[in-house]
């Protein structure tokens, strides 16, 4: 697999083919900021508190914000995180 591969698997471009092409109004631009947003904000405050988030931290943070955003709304599938395209820890 070669990086480019790898971003062509981004959750967001399938998130947005599915809003586009399918009609998915789950998959709203909006509803995508937003888990951007959550991720982003703990990589600031991870940096901020000398990079607290460790490997369990992370695991538990990933399995929240995807709960979450399930439950808001989002399709994802069992094994794919939302969190990996955005998150530094």
């Amino acid at each position: 697999m070669t990086l480019q591969n790898l971003f062509q698997e981004k959750p967001t471009k399938r998130w947005n083919h599915r809003m586009i092409e399918d009609g998915d109004e789950l998959f709203t631009e909006e509803r995508i900021r937003m888990s951007e947003k959550v991720v982003v904000t703990f990589n600031e405050m991870n940096e901020a508190h000398d990079y607290f988030i460790e490997t369990m931290e992370r695991e538990e943070l990933a399995d929240f914000i995807d709960k979450a955003a399930k439950l808001a709304g989002l399709h994802i599938k069992e094994d794919e995180d939302i969190t990996e395209e955005w998150r530094e820890w």
